[in-house]
C-alpha cells in the first residue's frame, strides 16, 4: 500500500469514527427525550384519570 493509500484509508476510518460518534449521540439524545415525553404522557394519563374517577363520583356514578 502506497504512502498515500494508507493516508486516505485512516482518513476514511477517522471520519467514519466521527459520523458513528456523531450518529450514537444524536440517538441517546432522541432516546431521551422520547423517554421525558412517555413520562409526562403517563403522568397526564394518570391525571385524567383521577379527573374522571372525581367526575363520576360527583355524578354518583361509582
Amino acid at each position: 500500500m502506497s504512502k498515500t493509500d494508507c493516508k486516505a484509508a485512516q482518513e476514511m476510518t477517522e471520519a467514519m469514527e466521527t459520523t458513528m460518534q456523531r450518529l450514537q449521540e444524536r440517538f441517546l439524545a432522541m432516546s431521551e427525550q422520547l423517554e421525558s415525553r412517555l413520562d409526562q404522557m403517563g403522568t397526564r394519563i394518570d391525571n385524567l384519570e383521577k379527573n374522571v374517577t372525581e367526575l363520576m363520583t360527583q355524578a354518583g356514578m361509582e
